[in-house]
């Protein structure tokens, strides 16, 4: 006799006991007395080994030595900067590490209810730096590399940004993961670990952007953990067979499958022990290898599953300009929302409650639409897999689900095709069908409406989740809406727009009490202490209080107002702009080999590239302020504002006007910088391939800020937020968030211009059925235009498809805003000139931004949206036991 190998099973991989007591959610067993039980071995052996905080400088010199000999296998000799950069940082980990495992077991103990963010993106920046901070232990670690013989700056800088993210979705995402650690708030992520980030920005010789692969993980990353014994199973494709017993279950079973393998990041809170987590997933093939294929010289065949699996997690938003790269993007909200509902409900299930009781134990936020698809997959693992009726597992449903919209452009409104749907996901289909045709259409949804609105047909195909189109859409901002408990915008505008234009049928239907407003908000560890650490200083200093305290608690900021007179106070505020400056002008010198004059008023805008954001209208008044200057004799030119226009931002891969304003502006910049008519006092830079770190040396040097989007377009923005707390100014048009900014800092202090959100539609109608020409609308525009196309910036005929957007029907109003803008430009430099008053501008700029802190828009989602509290964890005691302190 031998055993016998089931021929079907080559190739793949071994399946190991799934989440085994070594992680989350588990807690000691008891005795009859209530003593926890200590697990195995011997206790005393045990604790004598546990290691507590290196927190003095000699046990984190020790700790770094430790991992340059053993964690990489070096020699104090043969060490560079990025050793002991990776060093220091495992360093570092093993401290998160503590803490981590230190609250996970805190919340498992008090079982409370926790929340999970579900985010496509967390735009996470340097870790190493931004953990130091919220440890208190960047003094020690400074001290403890420099005993080594290097240099913390050196280190920080070895450090490559997380490609994890694109834009402020991503970037709002993970200042609420750091608020909420400092929050002390039950609160984990869930996103995908991409393996290339979204793209490298490159410029070609003719201005144009180039994307190259990211490799942000090349040199691996000691910031995550993987969790090879925490793994999930989800399917693609295959088909859906209902049972007939009248549950409304199905059986889903054939197609693919594929793994999703957890990776941790641990998110250390601000003067807090707690430390919350990121987890991330990785696509891997359940098949591996298939060596008989290979075998038989079929080599493509033989890593067939496993390159199609990788590419499920290789790249951030693929293009879906195809069909292949449409099917990839469903493909990777699927695997995310599947795999990250699986572990949450695992969790739950581990405290032992009933299924029915999962509302009261987990909230999940869905930050955008791209998360949707986690509303029919928790209604098949409710209704398939726990046998819960389809009526008690759609009130499951809308009572565990929340939902941020952040736009407010219908082509921004994710919708995805019935067929693809029905290929790659076809019981989720099936639920949706289910959704609209056995509770809503036919017993509730439809009825009520009707009954509401008698005979208003149209508005029930406006309300209806799909879309009848040709082919059929599914609209998932509608499925978000109808899945969730409550619905909330960003920008007290874009709530109102919300509820007035893209979603007003299920105001009127459900009422208003369903839709809320939470502003956004920044971390002002990241945003102020940590790209700015002479402001930071320099605040704490004049206001004398600990710096936790007031990093932790915004409107402490408003203690400066009281120094506004003092002449010594604003020359030291005055210096640390100037500082920030140079550091900006030597960055541009070391990375683009280009000089600037820091004595210049520095422009800055930096937001992805689209039109909404117009960064047209930018380039646009650069080249109508050029032709000024050129017209202009050498004594008048003496009287402009100097300034330095800095642009930096990613363009989609396939948006092409994106792209050919990127190209202008590389363009504009060689001609203007180049002039020596003008060059001392106008110069344009656009700084390739930005990132969380380049925003962090680009926004404490700003004197002005541009947010300049068509009104009413800009869900909320963060980047307004992040340059007004480092004293910088800001022109903009009324819209999202700026509007509040002005409420708080006051009117005198921002530079508004362009028409307001009501008359936009109107605009936009008489620019199609009656349009007037831009040579009579805006002269000054119709200059700029001609110059353009007349080769001023080479590539003649290059860039007609960009200017005919404008010429012909002017979706985003440049042609209406453009003269208002020149005319904020102008005040702007009227301004700047009296230096005194616009030093005082910046300081009461700086000093009313309290309301903008993600502390407390997390807080306001904690307790208005997902009832949850804070649970702080207290420190070791000396047995080595944790001490626990109940909810607060």
């Amino acid at each position: 006799m031998t055993s016998v190998l089931d021929t079907t099973a080559i190739g793949k991989v071994p399946r190991r006991r799934r989440h085994v007591r070594t992680l989350t959610g588990y807690l000691p067993e008891k005795d009859s007395e209530g003593k926890e039980k200590w697990p195995r071995g011997e206790e005393k052996a045990w604790k004598d080994g546990l290691r507590g905080l290196d927190t003095g400088v000699s046990s984190i010199t020790k700790s770094i030595v430790n991992h340059v000999q053993t964690s990489l296998a070096r020699q104090p000799h043969e060490i560079d900067n990025f050793g002991a950069y990776q060093a220091a940082a495992l360093s570092v980990r093993d401290n998160l590490i503590i803490n981590w495992n230190e609250t996970q077991l805190h919340y498992s103990r008090t079982a409370g209810k926790r929340a999970y963010y579900l985010s496509l993106e967390f735009l996470m920046g340097r870790a190493l730096d931004n953990a130091l901070l919220n440890l208190g232990l960047k003094q020690q670690y400074t001290d403890g590399v420099d005993k080594l013989g290097f240099n913390m700056e050196d280190l920080l800088a070895q450090e490559r940004d997380a490609g994890l993210g694109n834009g402020g979705l991503g970037r709002l995402a993970a200042c609420y993961l750091d608020s909420s650690a400092s929050q002390e708030l039950p609160v984990w992520g869930y996103g995908l670990r991409y393996r290339y980030g979204i793209f490298q920005q490159l410029i070609s010789p003719e201005g144009q952007q180039l994307e190259a692969p990211d490799p942000w993980l090349d040199n691996a990353n000691p910031w995550e953990l993987p969790r090879v014994d925490v793994s999930y199973e989800v399917r693609f494709h295959g088909s859906a067979e209902r049972l007939r017993d009248g549950s409304g279950r199905a059986i889903w079973e054939g197609g693919q499958e594929v793994l999703a393998v957890a990776y941790d990041v641990p998110i250390p809170g601000c003067n807090t022990r707690n430390t919350n987590n990121l987890r991330l997933w990785e696509s891997k093939p359940k098949r591996g290898f298939d060596l008989n294929s290979f075998n038989a010289g079929d080599y493509e065949r033989a890593v067939e599953s496993s390159n199609s699996a990788a590419a499920i997690t290789s790249v951030l938003y693929p293009n879906d300009h195809t069909t292949f790269g449409k099917e990839l993007r469903l493909k990777q909200q699927y695997f995310w929302t599947a795999a990250s509902l699986a572990d949450i409900v695992r969790r739950f299930k581990n405290i032992g409650r009933p299924i029915t009781d999962f509302p009261q134990y987990v909230s999940i936020q869905l930050n955008d639409t791209h998360p949707t698809l986690a509303v029919p997959e928790l209604m098949r693992l409710l209704v398939d897999e726990e046998d819960v009726p389809w009526n008690a597992a759609w009130d499951i449903v809308t009572e565990t689900f929340f939902f941020t919209n952040h736009t407010v452009l219908p082509e921004a409104l994710e919708t995805w095709p019935v067929p693809l749907m029905q290929y790659l996901l076809p019981r989720h289909m099936q639920i949706i069908f289910d959704i609209v045709s056995l509770m809503f259409a036919r017993l509730i949804f439809s009825a009520a409406v009707e009954r509401k609105f008698p005979g208003d047909r149209e508005r029930l195909a406006r309300m209806s989740l799909i879309e009848e189109s040709v082919p059929q859409n599914v609209r998932m901002a509608h499925l978000a809406c109808i899945g969730s408990r409550k619905v909330n915008g960003v920008a007290e505008l874009h709530s109102e727009l919300v509820q007035t234009t893209i979603l007003k049928d299920f105001v009127d239907f459900y009422g208003v009490s369903k839709f809320g407003n939470v502003t956004n908000g920044i971390t002002p560890r990241r945003w102020l202490d940590q790209c700015n650490p002479g402001l930071s200083r320099l605040i704490t200093m004049t206001l004398d209080i600990e710096k936790s305290v007031w990093l932790k608690d915004l409107t402490k900021l408003e203690g400066l107002l009281d120094y506004i007179e003092d002449e010594d106070f604003r020359e030291e505020w005055a210096a640390v702009k100037q500082a920030n400056k140079e550091r900006l002008a030597h960055y541009v010198q070391v990375n683009l080999g280009l000089n600037v004059n820091t004595k210049a008023m520095f422009d800055i805008q930096i937001k992805r590239l689209h039109e909404y954001k117009r960064q047209t209208l930018n380039i646009l008044g650069v080249i109508h302020r050029y032709l000024k200057l050129k017209s202009m004799t050498l004594e008048e030119r003496k009287k402009v504002t100097p300034r330095n226009v800095f642009f930096a931002g990613k363009a989609a891969p396939g948006y092409y006007i994106a792209k050919l304003t990127i190209r202008l502006i590389v363009n504009v910049a060689r001609v203007v910088n180049s002039d020596p008519d003008t060059k001392d006092y106008l110069n344009v830079f656009f700084l390739p391939d930005y990132s969380v770190t380049l925003a962090e040396v680009l926004i404490p040097s700003s004197d002005i800020s541009q947010h300049i989007s068509t009104a009413g377009t800009e869900a909320s923005g963060t980047s307004n937020m992040k340059f007004c707390l480092n004293g910088g100014l800001l022109l903009g048009t009324v819209d999202g968030a700026n509007i509040e900014i002005a409420e708080e800092v006051g009117p005198s202090n921002v530079f508004f211009f362009g028409h307001l959100t009501p008359a936009v539609e109107d605009l936009r109608y008489k620019h199609v059925y009656h349009p007037v020409p831009v040579e009579q609308k805006s002269p000054a525009l119709a200059q700029v235009l001609n110059e353009i196309s007349s080769g001023l910036f080479g590539d003649r005929g290059v860039y007609e498809p960009l200017l005919n957007t404008i010429r012909q029907g002017d979706y985003y109003l440049i042609t209406e805003d453009f003269d208002s803008y020149i005319e904020a430009l102008r005040m702007v430099d009227e301004a700047y000139n009296d230096r005194t008053e616009w030093i005082k501008k910046s300081i009461r700029t700086t000093a009313k931004m309290g309301k903008f802190s993600s502390d407390r828009a997390i807080q306001d989602y904690a307790q208005e949206y997902w009832n949850i509290e804070s649970t702080k964890v207290e420190k070791l005691s000396e047995e080595g036991h944790m001490g626990y302190q109940g909810k607060t």
